[in-house]
């Protein structure tokens, strides 16, 4: 709702003076009725964001309010029209010196929110848009919340994945609002809720459309003082010293399973909550705020928040110095699991209309019930309505020929990967597409160059690398090869981010990055088997260590034939360091490709007396791949040599592809590790992570482990001489003030 729209439908409103040195973000008209209507507007600015310098200007407001003789209520709106408070500006935390200065920040916070608590006359907040972070904490210091239908309404508190917790009073109201299970879920994994979910778990007192936001939030105001909410007899039972230390013990073990330890904020997060409900709410204020401070100097935070910092600026960028083109049609060759995945995000996220072309009808069905089952579980949690799903099951039609793509500005190929055929492909779109149809390859292994071979249209080919599972994994790799023009690539980037992706432009090398760095990894997994390691002793010291999945499980998922494809293209481009073991090709002769087929390192029983089994349940060992490798299997080499031996090899190639320009800068490094294979998120990334080790202690176990192992571990020359030179890959230790945009939280 914009602020026009607020102000005008107050009936006459007088604005209260709100004059003051520089513009105020707030402003107060008071209507006949005595209702004050309090419109958050930042100037200049998307969305709105609290900064400390605006506390003043909050307590003027209120004291203004106050003052009021006839004051009957108050109600807060937001003046952007899809936005309430996405959050506070991150920044904020980056001219802080130490963890005083962090306490001290949060208590401003804190202390400013009190006022909006103590409020002499209800406060209702009106909520349309983002509401997240110290938005919701806002507005869980107002006395009653009421929030629009629409589908941006959404709530939540997601400090905990920037290494944070709420640090304005959102540990302890939340507990006492919902109840002490809910507020910990909230708060513990920062996941958002939608309006008709936030009305159930009583989070807000009512969602109602839109255009009639104000007129319930004003009438809520006139209604007074409200009684609380009844808490549930599970809530209740939870309160209680023998519920509370059950809860209490079983998050709390459930949380480390989940963060091994690497994310303190989490642990803080549940010693914050349990401090507030046992010993007051004033006891548990100056926990928050001194545990805010603490994790705001936690190295993990600040990795976290160089990752968010990193993906705002790269959204800004267009990959290239044109301007992108529109794309009103996108097409998609193959209607397999990847090209379903595609069609997918183009039709749900970017929503855009999607021509799939596959050469038999059930190849286009796979990929139309791809979609369906995606959007039939969003239906079934209501979170969308049928009648949604049908109108973007509509947005995806096929056909087994090319009729239509004479009207796609955008072609994505997702067909095997043989290069022949790829090539038939760009000859198939420059006939039948249109004379400006991009063509993108969402190839793992080809270099575009030779897709592009052929082309009459080289300048308009590129290539565009998903991974799976397309609609969960957020990074995309965009591979200009030489004559590929620089609308092309900034066209392919605006699509990718339309999807919902974050994408980074990489040189088109074999590999390109995230397999390039992958593949030693991988490679340095099975020389562990082959030594003896026991395959789950693998995995487990790479989980351990702050990787999703270990290797070895992870070389299941993709697919042994798919992750072991791309190894004689980089040994043949690259080098031996990049040879798979030999004696490895034998898992591929006995027919294991992993998951796929239900064959690979790992059993996967698929039924059990007519009932499907649940993704890995208990997950085994296949112990007859012993028997295959000739090892016999025996945990010798400990947790921490795996780790260093397999993380070190990533790290090493992580450099040369910067030496190389594979990639344009450490950050982009940083964000295709993460995104594309899960790297420990809360050490930043490779190149954060090297900074962190330094690059001298890196060069010298990477010498030992040569010494031990093999000269795959010598350590590259650019790490070599960033070693003897004391340099890093990021010398600005305050790169977050260079962030222009507001990190909210």
């Amino acid at each position: 709702m914009s602020k026009e729209k607020a102000l005008n439908s107050v009936a006459e409103p007088i604005v209260v003076d709100t004059a003051t040195a520089t513009p105020s973000v707030f402003s107060l008209a008071v209507r006949p009725d005595n209702i004050g209507v309090i419109t958050i507007d930042v100037i200049g600015d998307k969305v709105n964001t609290l900064k400390a310098e605006f506390a003043e200007q909050i307590a003027d407001i209120l004291q203004k309010a106050q003052a009021l003789p006839h004051l009957q209520g108050l109600v807060i709106i937001s003046g952007k029209p899809d936005s309430f408070i996405a959050g506070a500006d991150i920044t904020m935390i980056a001219a802080c010196r130490s963890a005083q200065d962090a306490r001290k920040l949060a208590q401003k916070g804190q202390s400013i929110l009190a006022q909006i608590a103590a409020f002499p006359v209800p406060v209702v907040a009106a909520i349309h848009g983002a509401c997240l972070g110290g938005g919701l904490e806002l507005a869980l210091a107002c006395h009653s919340r009421i929030c629009s239908l629409d589908d941006k309404t959404v709530l939540g508190l997601p400090e905990v994945q920037l290494g944070l917790l709420p640090g304005s009073g959102g540990t302890q109201r939340l507990p006492r609002l919902v109840g002490v299970s809910k507020a910990l879920d909230m708060i513990l994994t920062g996941r958002q809720v939608r309006a008709r979910q936030a009305v159930k778990m009583g989070l807000v007192d009512d969602a109602v459309p839109q255009d009639i936001l104000l007129d319930v939030a004003i009438e809520r105001a006139k209604a007074g003082w409200l009684d609380k909410p009844v808490v549930p007899w599970q809530e209740r039972l939870l309160s209680g010293p023998l519920g509370k230390t059950l809860l209490f013990n079983i998050v709390r073990k459930k949380t480390l399973a989940k963060t091994k330890g690497h994310y303190p904020a989490a642990e803080r997060i549940i010693d914050v909550v349990r401090k507030g409900l046992d010993h007051g709410s004033a006891s548990g204020y100056e926990a928050e705020a001194t545990a805010f401070g603490e994790l705001a100097m936690s190295p993990q935070s600040a990795a976290l928040r160089s990752l968010f910092f990193a993906t705002t600026s790269l959204k800004k960028e267009t990959g290239g110095d044109a301007q992108p083109r529109a794309i009103h049609r996108v097409g998609v060759l193959g209607g397999g699991l990847m090209g379903g995945g595609i069609a997918n995000v183009t039709a749900t996220r970017a929503g855009l209309p999607v021509r799939i072309k596959d050469i038999n009808p059930q190849g286009i069905n796979q990929a139309l019930k791809y979609t369906w089952d995606a959007l039939g579980k969003r239906v079934r949690s209501k979170r969308m309505r049928p009648a949604e799903r049908q109108r973007q099951m509509m947005l995806i039609s096929g056909s087994t020929d090319y009729r239509g793509f004479d009207t796609v500005d955008l072609v994505i190929e997702a067909v095997f990967e043989d290069l022949s055929l790829k090539q038939q492909m760009v000859a198939d779109i420059e006939r039948f597409g249109a004379a400006h149809t991009i063509f993108a390859s969402n190839t793992s292994s080809l270099p575009i160059s030779q897709i592009a071979a052929q082309a009459q249209r080289p300048e308009q080919v590129i290539g565009l690398h998903y991974f799976s599972p397309v609609d969960k994994m957020p990074l995309v790799e965009v591979i200009p090869h030489a004559k590929t023009s620089e609308e092309t690539i900034a066209t392919t980037v605006a699509l990718a981010r339309k999807q919902g992706k974050t994408a980074i432009v990489v040189a088109d090398r074999a590999g390109f990055y995230v397999n390039r760095i992958l593949a030693p990894y991988i490679n340095e997994a099975a020389r562990c088997l082959l030594d003896g390691e026991p395959i789950d002793s693998i995995d487990s010291s790479l989980v351990d260590f702050g990787f999703p999945v270990g290797p070895i499980t992870l070389l299941d998922e993709v697919g042994i034939d798919v992750g072991t494809k791309i190894m004689p293209i980089l040994v043949e481009q690259l080098g031996p360091r990049f040879a798979a073991p030999p004696s490895f090709d034998v898992i591929l002769q006995d027919g294991r490709k992993g998951r796929k087929n239900g064959r690979g390192f790992y059993l996967y029983p698929t039924q059990s007396r007519g009932l499907k089994w649940k993704r890995n349940p208990g997950k085994q060992v296949d112990a007859s791949v012993y028997v295959l490798l000739g090892v016999t299997p025996k945990a010798h080499l400990g947790s921490a040599v795996i780790a260093q031996r397999c993380t070190m090899m990533m790290l090493n190639e992580a450099v040369r592809c910067l030496d190389e320009s594979i990639i344009r800068n450490p950050r982009d490094g940083d964000i295709g590790a993460v995104f594309g294979i899960g790297f420990p998120p809360f050490l930043g990334g490779p190149f954060r992570y090297l900074d962190s080790l330094g690059a001298d202690k890196v060069v010298k176990t990477l010498r030992l482990l040569a010494q031990q192992y093999g000269e795959r571990f010598e350590p590259c020359p650019l790490l070599v001489t960033m070693a003897e030179q004391q340099q890093r890959f990021y010398p600005d230790e305050n790169s977050e003030n260079v962030a222009s945009d507001n990190a909210p939280i």
